[in-house]
């Protein structure tokens, strides 16, 4: 623990958003403690400590419980601000600009996303992941715009936007597994493609991302149930 802090993370090997906080936390060189989830039965010690979202990742630090992925992104960042790489720049304007695609990340691309695995008709799905991949368009320029011609979003370092992004690769690789769909498509967002294969190599991607063969069956599981609970509804 970082001179004599105690951090303990409330997460489940599903959710992006525990992933982004371990890697946020990897990348600083911080030691953690994590508590695996149920969330078909969640602990009491999650329900006291997140009591209006009761969801993961809650990160306790201290006793002191912080909620929320990208707020627990950017507390890691100003709690151990002496302690390994800055996710977030030192300009103000560029600071913004990081937690504007942060954001944006969460309300146009996971969003419709998500909804695009729980649709109910194959029409409806086609909608969302449309939704989706003009996300992903918006993404290819912000990366443009941001990496300024270098390895990532944050530039020569990994970033708040990569770390929100980057958790997200265990479903860009495994969407493509189950349906063949390149969420980066190197013909038509060659900078993603390739910001993709640069952040899978990274040794913090390595230690916390999870596998993606485990998040197939999972996945593919998931629809199989959503397609049988919807058509026990057309009877």
């Amino acid at each position: 623990m970082a001179g004599g802090d105690e951090l303990k993370l409330l997460g489940s090997w599903l959710s992006p958003f525990a992933t982004r906080v371990k890697l946020a936390l990897t990348l600083k060189g911080l030691r953690y403690k994590n508590v695996e989830e149920d969330l078909s039965n969640k602990s009491e010690l999650l329900r006291s400590s997140n009591p209006v979202h009761k969801k993961v990742p809650v990160l306790i630090h201290n006793g002191a419980p912080v909620c929320e992925s990208t707020i627990i992104l950017q507390y890691i960042d100003e709690a151990f601000a002496d302690i390994g790489p800055s996710l977030l720049p030192s300009d103000p304007h560029q600071r913004a600009v990081a937690r504007f695609w942060a954001a944006y990340i969460d309300d146009k691309l996971v969003i419709p996303w998500v909804r695009s695995f729980r649709g109910k008709t194959e029409e409806e799905k086609s909608e969302w992941m449309e939704q989706t991949f003009i996300a992903v368009e918006a993404l290819e320029g912000a990366l443009r715009e941001c990496a300024k011609g270098k390895g990532f979003f944050g530039g020569d370092n990994v970033g708040l936007v990569d770390v929100v992004l980057g958790s997200l690769l265990t479903w860009v690789h495994a969407t493509e597994v189950m349906s063949g769909t390149k969420m980066f498509d190197p013909s038509k967002t060659p900078l993603l493609a390739t910001w993709m294969e640069r952040f899978d190599e990274l040794a913090a991607a390595k230690a916390v991302m999870p596998d993606v063969n485990r998040m197939v069956e999972f996945k593919t599981r998931q629809a199989q149930a959503i397609s049988v609970a919807a058509a026990s509804q057309r009877q």
